[in-house]
């Protein structure tokens, strides 16, 4: 069940009843693709930092271990160990990434591993099996996330096909959820709204699945190629055509800004390989702004990576510490990086809760914008 609690304008603060737990939105989820963090973080580590959903990929989880091997081990949650909230890509992004290899027919698609070439084909009724293998608490439906730089006539062709495999996933969800053998009945299935950069697809599209009385509705295919300004237009389009009393999740997005502006269109549900991805290279996000401890300037700097940050790395080590583990290649450098960043947007998050929980979230944004400093 999905409650909304406060809203200030547009931005909402609601909460998500699932059978893992409630989340409490604005949420950001921690993205572990292979059931894990990149940076050798453990869910013990998730939990510490206040991780209250982590995200995993279909796509990859089929090519390995494999569905049925995680299935076996009483899913993803026992698996790697994480009693909290688990959302699964559908494998769609990768129809997007894997461009070269593979190729998109009504039946669904045909892959080429990535990993050692083997042929894959998967449809909506295979990508909602094997996130019923994973028993992960909320599935996405299986989608084609089109360029930004799509022809409109291709992204038209695109999103009616989408709106099929929609139908399809729906069907198909509500009959695994009702096998015997399956391993968590109440598993949630979120629709993607496509559309590219076209704001008419985009919201003749929102209508329509918002029509299917489906559990959330995720806003997709943007933060691939086009600009801030035409996310955030994309978003003042569609979001008002979609269920205001369902949740609301914007794929893949984004950096502190981003979520931030997000919100106040909307947007509750958030996930992103920044934090991640940048902490495995040295780059820190502050409230001033983001570090890169490689630079000589923090060589003797004795002060954490943030003063009165209460992460596992802030608590007990140096800018100069981290950044010498850094240059030395030893992986502690990248892990407590990674550690920093999760807290940090994890924290971020709490803030803007407690903010929208007080009325005070657009004078909250206009100040954690005006303290970064964008040339750091």
């Amino acid at each position: 069940m999905y409650k909304i609690i406060k809203k200030e304008g547009l931005a909402k603060r609601a909460s998500l009843e699932t059978v893992h737990g409630t989340i409490q939105t604005p949420v950001f989820m921690n993205v572990g693709t292979i059931a894990a963090i990149k940076g050798a973080v453990g869910t013990e580590d998730l939990a510490r930092i206040n991780t209250q959903v982590q995200l995993s990929n279909t796509y990859h989880l089929h090519v390995r271990p494999g569905d049925q091997i995680v299935k076996q081990l009483g899913g993803l949650h026992k698996f790697m160990n994480w009693d909290r909230p688990i959302l699964t890509d559908s494998g769609g992004f990768q129809v997007f990434s894997l461009s070269g290899l593979r190729k998109i027919k009504e039946e669904g698609v045909y892959f080429s591993s990535h990993i050692d070439g083997r042929k894959i084909f998967m449809g909506p009724e295979e990508s909602m099996q094997i996130q019923s293998n994973l028993a992960s608490t909320i599935a996405m439906a299986f989608d084609e996330c089109p360029s930004s730089k799509a022809e409109k006539e291709y992204v038209i062709d695109s999103v009616n096909r989408t709106t099929r495999w929609l139908e399809r996933c729906q069907i198909e969800m509500k009959r695994l959820n009702q096998q015997e053998d399956t391993i968590n009945h109440k598993q949630l299935l979120f629709g993607i709204n496509q559309g590219a950069i076209f704001s008419d697809i985009r919201i003749e599209h929102a209508k329509r699945i918002s029509q299917m009385d489906l559990d959330g509705y995720a806003v997709g295919g943007l933060a691939v190629g086009e600009s801030h300004a035409e996310m955030y237009s994309m978003l003042e389009e569609t979001v008002p055509y979609l269920p205001e009393n369902k949740p609301t999740y914007l794929m893949g997005v984004g950096t502190p800004a981003n979520i931030l502006e997000a919100v106040e269109r909307g947007i509750d549900f958030f996930d992103c390989v920044y934090p991640s991805r940048n902490g495995r290279h040295g780059h820190v996000y502050t409230n001033q702004g983001k570090l890169n401890l490689f630079n000589a300037q923090f060589e003797l700097d004795s002060r954490p990576i943030e003063e009165g940050c209460t992460c596992p790395a802030c608590e007990r080590y140096s800018r100069a510490y981290i950044r010498h583990l850094l240059k030395a290649k030893e992986m502690l450098g990248m892990r407590l990086c990674v550690l920093h960043n999760l807290y940090f947007y994890n924290h971020m998050m709490e803030e803007i809760r407690d903010a929208l929980d007080i009325g005070n979230f657009t004078s909250y944004k206009k100040e954690k914008l005006a303290g970064m400093d964008p040339n750091l």
